[in-house]
């Protein structure tokens, strides 16, 4: 049965997930970590995408995620193909680093918020790297020793003394989970409450995954102090759970756990409502369908066409369309033929067949050129930027 595309819309919660090629690690030792988690902050900051539960085991990683503006494949693409080009440099290997593409699923964010951070945040419990939830409160590879404040928040990128003189006021502002916008924490005394009659004020100027924490927060207190001791005692309760298969998607009978006992009594239109790529009830899922402007039926869609894609790297490149097709092979035109080929391939799932006539090539160059062009990006990631 041939893999549904992806569903996507801004504001909506994402639980991501990516393995290693053959399950091999993902990350070898904390600096390839340190690495990700680097690259991934500034990620979240430039296209104004939330994290509120996140999870690094050595083979795979979790995340929980709401997109804004930038689609969430242009956010997995810059963080998984960027981390791939510099694991493979450190590592001096070559190919490809992740197991397919990254698998992620729509959920319904009012039963499924707050059980997917705890879910998320319990990973590295159930994998056994840590012991008990005391080693889980200080360990750096999760989400969740960050909104306890017991090791700092990697996901806030590190900003330098010219980017500090830097503002940006047209940068939009993000809907809490709560439906408004950020706010700060009740203070925890009336002395250091500066504005008695307001006692919830706006935050401004703060990164987005320092806000996010504080979303999070708001869930469980008014204040930082009692927030985190909830939070706390809410992960703790979640321990016994153990693995939770309902959060892999898949609509209504996937949302009961598995349990169709609930579900009886429904009309048989609304228990066949449901879709292994959303978390939720029928309703939800239809609606998220709808916000997605999507059917069942609806096949991929790339981002740019191939067209479009040769035209801008020709241009960039300095190539014409007439020496792309010609029988000509300088370095210029090889190197032009080659990022065509991998993105057209990898990106926008074209055939060999389609770009052999496209490029005036035989399927086996083409096969070659798709090979330098992986070794191309592996050299330079930026060349992604042709797809945007």
């Amino acid at each position: 049965m041939p893999r549904q595309p992806r569903l996507d819309a801004s504001g909506l919660l994402q639980h991501v997930m990516a393995r290693g090629i053959e399950r091999r690690k993902l990350f070898l030792d904390d600096k390839d970590r340190e690495c990700f988690l680097k690259r991934f902050a500034g990620i979240l900051e430039e296209t104004q995408t939330q994290c509120y539960a996140w999870a690094l085991i050595p083979n795979h990683f979790h995340l929980l995620l709401r997109t804004g503006p930038t689609p969430l494949s242009k956010v997995m693409r810059k963080l998984m193909t960027g981390y791939a080009v510099t694991f493979n440099k450190r590592h001096k290997r070559a190919g490809h680093l992740f197991q397919n593409r990254y698998k992620s699923i729509i959920c319904e964010e009012d039963p499924y918020l707050l059980e997917l951070i705890r879910y998320i945040h319990l990973n590295p419990l159930r994998a056994k790297l840590v012991q008990d939830l005391s080693e889980l409160d200080k360990y750096p590879w999760s989400g969740h020793s960050a909104i306890l404040g017991h090791c700092k928040n990697p996901l806030i990128p590190v900003v330098t003394d010219e980017q500090s003189k830097v503002s940006n006021p047209k940068a939009p502002s993000i809907p809490s989970a709560k439906g408004g916008l950020f706010f700060q924490f009740r203070p925890e005394t009336e002395k250091d409450n500066k504005h008695p009659e307001n006692p919830v004020n706006p935050v401004k100027d703060k990164p987005v995954a320092e806000k996010t924490i504080e979303d999070v927060l708001l869930h469980f207190g008014e204040t930082q102090k009692s927030a985190r001791r909830r939070y706390r005692e809410f992960v703790e309760k979640g321990i016994a759970q153990g693995r939770r298969p309902e959060f892999q998607g898949g609509g209504l009978v996937r949302s009961a756990g598995g349990n169709k006992t609930g579900l009886l009594g429904r009309s048989k239109e609304e228990r066949e409502k449901g879709d292994a790529r959303i978390l939720g009830s029928g309703e939800f899922v239809m609606q998220a369908l709808d916000k997605a402007n999507e059917t069942f039926e609806r096949g991929f869609r790339p981002p740019i066409s191939l067209d479009e894609l040769t035209r801008k790297v020709t241009k960039d490149q300095g190539v014409d369309m007439k020496e792309l097709v010609s029988s000509k092979r300088t370095e210029k035109i090889s190197n032009a033929r080659s990022i065509i080929s991998y993105l057209a391939a990898i990106e926008l799932k074209n055939s060999g067949k389609e770009i052999a006539g496209y490029l005036n090539l035989s399927e086996k160059s083409v096969s070659r050129c798709i090979d330098r062009g992986k070794k191309l990006l592996y050299r330079d990631e930026k060349l992604l930027d042709y797809l945007e």
